[in-house]
């Protein structure tokens, strides 16, 4: 006689070898018409025709059928994550102009509605709106994700929570979505705000040994809340199946030279860490890590960073130019020193994509041609 249990729990994947410090970079893209810059539900389009073409890496859909994502192959440095996105651009660019629809970065769209979205037709995207309702097309947002090569599973979580002190930066880099639903929302970065609507967003259980992380996924997939590490919305995750750890916290940038020089700065800062371990990270570090969030996202680079362990309060911008000037060896030795000095001085004027869409705004009083700039600046286009 057959039981009637639940099914059985689903095993934690084996952490897969990789090299340390090797890259990937996956991107979240809008698909808007060129009428009124609306977004555009032609992602099956896109794919067929991008499909044709020869390419590093991956075009799949996403969650709903006006996104689309790229992702590069694995990559040793920023210039090779540069020249694969530049690929995948251009060929997403021959296609847009061919269905007569542009391809734009950012991490929201200024003003489409999320109930008219449509989810795309793939049975994990219909299994994930029939769980989480209405959020599942509010979750129409676009976010850049890098992945980070760590050749041991212990050393990929302590990688992840030394990473963790750096959230806030990464974030105030990235942040390209301050408007919403037609409304300046005063965030740099709104899209964090429909990520942390998930139950299973926030941060990684502070576990330093793959053992004991083990030990939690069985605890929590027992419940049937989770099936796999797809589910769990982390700011940063482990990847077992591609040996990375995977930091999810930035916005998509509105051009990929800013994508390229974020991923070396994740890795110049992965570097300095694997040479000179600089702390040891503490589960006493996250008593300030969703305060130093929030400044972030609401404030970009203006905002306070509260420093773990010792409680001190600077400007984030400060502590971010201590932190260029830290890892800038470990840069130049990755071949990433132009996109870090690229960074800094950005930093140094008080520039991010944010303050480049409500410039516009600011100029242009209109958020479709916002739209229709932020979709010539993703070709090269514009300044």
């Amino acid at each position: 006689m057959t039981g009637t249990g639940a099914p059985q729990a689903p095993a934690l994947a084996e952490f897969n070898r990789s090299d340390a410090l090797s890259l990937g970079v996956e991107l979240e893209l809008q698909l808007v018409n060129t009428h009124d810059y609306d977004l555009a539900p032609y992602a099956d389009e896109m794919l067929r025709l991008a499909s044709r073409e020869r390419l590093p890496g991956d075009i799949v859909p996403e969650m709903t059928s006006s996104m689309i994502e790229v992702s590069t192959g694995v990559c040793r440095d920023a210039a090779q994550v540069l020249v694969e996105l530049g690929q995948l651009r251009d060929a997403l660019v021959r296609a847009a102009d061919r269905l007569n629809i542009a391809v734009v970065g950012g991490g929201t769209h200024p003003f489409q509605r999320w109930h008219e979205q449509r989810i795309y037709d793939k049975p994990r995207f219909r299994q994930l709106s029939e769980l989480y309702g209405y959020l599942s097309k509010q979750f129409t947002v676009f976010g850049q994700h890098v992945h980070v090569g760590c050749p041991d599973p212990d050393g990929a979580l302590l990688m992840l929570h030394r990473m963790s002190r750096y959230i806030p930066h990464f974030i105030a880099l990235s942040a390209s979505s301050p408007f919403v639903q037609g409304q300046d929302t005063q965030f740099d970065s709104a899209r964090l705000n429909s990520v942390s609507a998930f139950p299973m967003s926030g941060r990684a259980p502070f576990v330093l040994t793959w053992k004991r992380f083990g030990e939690f996924f069985d605890k929590t997939t027992r419940t049937g809340v989770v099936r796999s590490m797809k589910d769990f919305y982390w700011d940063i995750r482990p990847k077992p199946e591609y040996g990375t750890i995977e930091i999810r916290v930035f916005d998509t940038p509105l051009t990929i030279a800013r994508a390229a020089a974020l991923a070396g700065f994740v890795q110049a800062l992965a570097a300095w860490m694997l040479e000179e371990h600089p702390f040891m990270p503490e589960e006493d570090d996250y008593m300030v890590y969703t305060y130093n969030r929030f400044q972030a996202c609401r404030f970009g680079l203006e905002a306070v960073y509260v420093q773990p362990g010792t409680g001190a309060h600077l400007p984030l911008r400060e502590h971010l130019l201590q932190t260029f000037d830290k890892v800038a060896p470990f840069a130049r030795r990755l071949g990433a020193g132009d996109a870090v000095n690229m960074l800094a001085r950005d930093v140094q004027a008080g520039l991010n994509d944010a303050r480049w869409l409500r410039n516009i705004q600011q100029r242009e009083r209109l958020l479709a041609e916002v739209v229709r700039q932020a979709g010539l600046k993703f070709r090269g286009e514009a300044g």
